[in-house]
Order: structure tokens, then sequence, then C-alpha cells
């Protein structure tokens, strides 16, 4: 097979995955248009925010093991798909309580796609590549965010949030067509794995690595998840102006991902870049906690920075898990991985939300400054990968798992 295809199936997988990334960063540009629509408090908005990485947390472990079993491509299509069509439903709806129930499910069928095409990119590229990879797969996430961030407002600027919802579903739809038609699951060979063989569940290592990671979504979320509502309701922004600033965190969060992987390649490292990245988004969050209510030539910068540098890490910590589980348990990996994510995923919103309400913008951006802290400690117990491999006498550096013609 030829060599080039490694990168058909990396665009195939970053097309899925942002097809879905576009309904999990870009609901909260929808934040005003939601809360006037069904006249929602401030709690109510949190947990509408954080449905559908609800739905996501039950489900990413079992579809990752699934992938393992039968492939990616099978896992991303039939979860892609239910996925639009639960989104098609919340376009219908008209109470609080119908929303939030098919905003879940959306989650649980979308979730499909976060391990299986991280999967599918690891099996098409070897190690001296794969930092690259996966950070361009993970681009997805910023790239369907600031689509979504730019066109669901001006979807929803009537008051009806149901344009915006069908087009959500037919980016999901269409991410399902692009994996069936360009999408074969990778070679059954590569790497070898360094994590416990009897699964991430009862390795340390990996409840580690998710776990810290996890952390780091304390302070991605409230900067990301909020920042159009805060403008809006604090600063006095419009929804679009608001939402343009989402955009443009998620445009350039696409270089911060790419040259985050390629570092990270040129380091020989994951965790050692992942922690540096972790220290930069503690400070970035202080510095915005105390710019809350700064001209707004100042705050929005600071707020970009923030925002950039929080959706940032992720492909990092993608491709540790991965290699440490070795290929043939990296959909497992991966899951195991992104369910902790989503644990926090969906916890922070409603959280994050409380705590402004309780006390301020000002001391709950503060707070938030917290997670990725706690963050760097869990990560100190961490191996870099690459070591451990090479402690394993898997190969050695500058050699591939991945076959040339996969390459």
């Amino acid at each position: 097979m030829s060599g080039r295809y490694r990168w058909v199936v990396l665009g195939a997988g970053t097309i899925a995955q942002s097809s879905f990334a576009a309904v999990v960063v870009g609901i909260p540009a929808l934040a005003p248009a939601l809360r006037s629509h069904y006249a929602l408090t401030l709690g109510e908005i949190g947990i509408v925010l954080g449905a559908v990485g609800i739905g996501m947390l039950p489900t990413l472990l079992p579809w990752g093991l699934l992938a393992d079993r039968i492939g990616e491509r099978a896992v991303i299509v039939v979860g892609l798909a239910g996925s639009a069509a639960a989104l098609v439903g919340v376009s219908t709806t008209h109470t609080y309580g119908s929303a939030v129930g098919l905003l879940i499910v959306a989650g649980a069928l979308g979730a499909s796609v976060n391990a299986a095409s991280g999967r599918a990119v690891m099996g098409w590229f070897g190690e001296e590549e794969r930092g690259l990879a996966l950070g361009i797969r993970q681009t997805a996430i910023p790239i369907g965010g600031a689509i979504s961030a730019a066109a669901l407002p001006w979807l929803a600027s009537s008051g009806d949030t149901g344009p915006a919802f069908l087009a959500l579903a037919a980016g999901c739809l269409a991410g399902a067509v692009v994996a069936a038609v360009l999408l074969r699951d990778a070679p059954r060979h590569g790497l070898s794995p360094t994590a416990d063989p009897r699964g991430p569940l009862r390795d340390a290592t990996m409840w580690r690595l998710a776990g810290g990671s996890s952390l780091y979504l304390v302070s991605q979320i409230a900067v990301t998840g909020y920042v159009v509502l805060f403008l809006h309701e604090h600063r006095g922004l419009s929804p679009h102006a608001a939402a343009a600033v989402l955009a443009g965190m998620n445009v350039l969060a696409i270089g911060a991902r790419i040259g985050a992987g390629r570092w990270s390649d040129r380091l020989g490292a994951r965790v050692r870049p992942l922690r540096r990245v972790g220290a930069a988004l503690a400070l970035a969050m202080l510095i915005v906690a105390g710019l809350v209510d700064a001209p707004l030539t100042v705050l929005v910068p600071a707020l970009m920075l923030a925002g950039v540098v929080g959706l940032s890490w992720n492909g990092l910590s993608f491709t540790a898990a991965a290699e440490i589980a070795g290929l043939e348990r990296s959909g497992a990996a991966l899951g195991f991985q992104q369910t902790l994510l989503g644990v926090f995923g969906a916890g922070v919103p409603p959280a994050f939300a409380a705590f402004v309400g309780v006390t301020s913008w000002r001391t709950a951006f503060a707070l938030a400054a917290a997670g990725p802290v706690l963050g760097l400690i869990a990560l100190r117990g961490v191996p870099e990968p690459g070591r451990a491999t090479r402690r394993g006498g898997a190969r050695t550096p500058g050699t591939s798992a991945i076959p040339p013609a996969a390459r």
C-alpha cells in the first residue's frame, strides 16, 4: 500500500473528529441564545453546556474497546450517524429537559470518534512522526470549534436554535460519510505495549497520565467554555463579537497543537512538554483573573492567550497514552483517557458556573488556575513512553514499529 495513504487516514480522521468537535466545543457559542430560548438560569446553562460531556462519559471506554476488536471505520460511522440523528432531535425541542436528554444521547454516540480516529492515525504513523500526526489530528477540536463559533450564533440570530443544531447534525453525518469512504483499519501489528497488559484500568501510569491531564481541563473549559457568556454578560459585548473571540482562540490553537506535536517529536518526549504547557496555562489563567475588568484591548489578548495555551496540550497527552499502551490496546487506552477527561468535561461547566454565581468571575478564573497546578503534580510520576519502551527492549530510538509500506 502506498506510503501516502497514511496522510489520507490522517485527513479523514481529522475531518471525522472535527465534525463532532463542532458539537462539543461549539455549543458554548450558543450559550446566550440557549439561555434566552429555554429561559435558563446560569446553573441550568452550565448543565446544558456539560450535557454532551455527560453523555460521552459512560461510552468512551466501550467505544475504544470496540475499535480494538472490530476496527475504527465501523465504530466511527455508526457513532457519528447516531449522533447526527440525536442532534436533529435537539433541533425540534422546546423544553430544557428534552434538550439536555438528547444532547446526552448525542454525546454518548459521538464519543465513538474520539478513540477510534486517534487509533487509526496511530496505526499508520511511525514514532518519529507520531507527535506531529496526532498533533494535526488534535487540531480537529479547534477547527470544529472555530467553524461552529463563527457560524452558530449567526444561525441562531433569529432566536430559534433549531437551525444551529441541524447544521451540527449535518456536520456529523458528513464526518460519517468521509470515514466510510476513506478509512481503512490500521495494520494489526505495531507498537509494543509498555503499559500493564491487563489493561489501562489496572495500570497506575495510565491513571496518573489521564488524571493529571484531566486536571488541565479545569482551566481549558473555564476560558473556552465561558468566554462568550463572560464577555457578553459581564463586559457587554454582542453575542457575535464574543463568539468571534472564541473563534479566534480556536484558529490560533490549530497552529499551537501542530507546533506542540512537532516540538515533542524533536524532544523525543511527550510528558515533559505536557508539564511545561501546564505551568504556562496556570500562569495565563491568573493573568486573566487579574484583568477581568481591564480595558478590552488588554483583556481580550489575555483571554486569547489563555485559550490557545489551554487548547494546545491535548495531543501530547493523547500521544503519550497511545504510546504507553501499544497499538493493540491503544483504543482501550485512549477510551480510558478520554473517559477521565469526560468526567471533568461534564463536571467543570456546572461547577464553574456555580462558583461564578456565589463568588465572581475574577475568583472563579483564579480558582481555575489550580487545575493545571494539580495536574503538574500528578504528572511527576509518569515516565516518558519512549524511555519505557526502550527499557522493555521493544525497539531502539529512531526505529519505527510500523512497517515501511504503512508509513
